[in-house]
């Protein structure tokens, strides 16, 4: 056992200054060498054929790295980073609610613009003090964890081609978030050809309440005191209906809220299409407007 010790213990001390030392015999001309033919390797695979028909999506986590490759070089230089939460939403809807809205949301945005990739959702943001979370299930950054992880994101999409980052949110605790960081990033990209855009006009749920109210003709008329709207709920099943608990809503007989039926489905999913035209139209253009005025 001593002798077994000793060897772990020379292995250790031994190995590092081994490595070290080799290290340290590398010429600059061997360095060099090495480096260019790791960019030769590089090189080789950024110019392979991409062997398949690409798929119709806008996710970026849903595309090989050459269906991006070959989206950025056809045009499409402009990415989308969506972000939503995890948070405490009554006794029906998931705790992701706004990360379930930007699925259709992110990818109808993108597919309007019809130049534009949309990142994975973020999901963890800021959602009050991570030490002294009120219920369970909520999940929660500080502000400046926040930031950096959009930053480190935004970064990301600037070094392999894309020109415009869009920052959107669909909770109203990751505004200030979203707006720093765009400041931010443009301050360090002040020299290149990239520019990044904090959208507050998608996060317009006020005007979505306005739309569905006038145009829509669905007026809540009682406050069932959750943290839910007949909106949201419609927003949510575009994506899953099992994210508001539809089945076992109606099996309750609890398939309401606020004074609105969330049935029949098909009709309540209808309200939702609407709705989410209805914001993927608003955030487009203000997109556009953004960009104009940017240039």
């Amino acid at each position: 056992m001593r002798n077994a010790r000793f060897i772990i213990l020379v292995l250790a001390i031994g190995l590092p200054r081994i490595a070290q030392a080799q290290q340290r015999q590398m010429t600059d001309e061997e360095r060099a060498s090495r480096q260019a033919e790791r960019e030769r390797e590089r090189q080789e695979m950024m110019s392979m054929p991409r062997p398949i028909e690409a798929l119709n999506s806008v996710w970026i986590d849903e595309l090989t790295w050459l269906e991006v490759r070959d989206a950025i070089a056809a045009g499409n230089t402009t990415a989308i980073i969506p972000t939503g939460g995890i948070e405490q939403n009554g006794p029906y809807l998931a705790t992701g609610k706004h990360n379930y809205v930007l699925q259709g949301a992110c990818d109808g945005i993108a597919r309007k613009l019809g130049n534009a990739l949309c990142t994975p959702v973020l999901k963890l943001v800021p959602e009050g003090d991570p030490e002294n979370i009120r219920y369970p299930g909520t999940l929660s950054l500080r502000q400046e964890t926040f930031q950096m992880v959009l930053q480190d994101v935004a970064n990301s999409l600037r070094s392999q081609g894309f020109k415009d980052v869009i920052l959107i949110g669909d909770s109203g605790g990751n505004q200030r978030g979203l707006a720093a960081t765009a400041t931010a990033l443009n301050e360090k990209w002040r020299d290149t050809d990239a520019t990044a855009y904090y959208i507050p006009e998608y996060y317009n749920y006020d005007d979505v309440l306005r739309y569905m109210e006038d145009e829509l003709g669905y007026v809540e008329t009682t406050d069932d005191g959750h943290h839910d709207d007949f909106y949201i709920t419609s927003l949510m099943m575009l994506a899953d209906p099992t994210s508001v608990r539809y089945h076992q809503r109606v099996e309750a007989g609890l398939a309401t809220i606020n004074g609105l039926s969330i049935a029949p489905i098909n009709q309540v999913l209808e309200v939702g299409r609407r709705l989410m035209e209805f914001r993927v139209d608003a955030t487009v253009k203000a997109i556009k407007a953004a960009m104009l005025q940017s240039h």
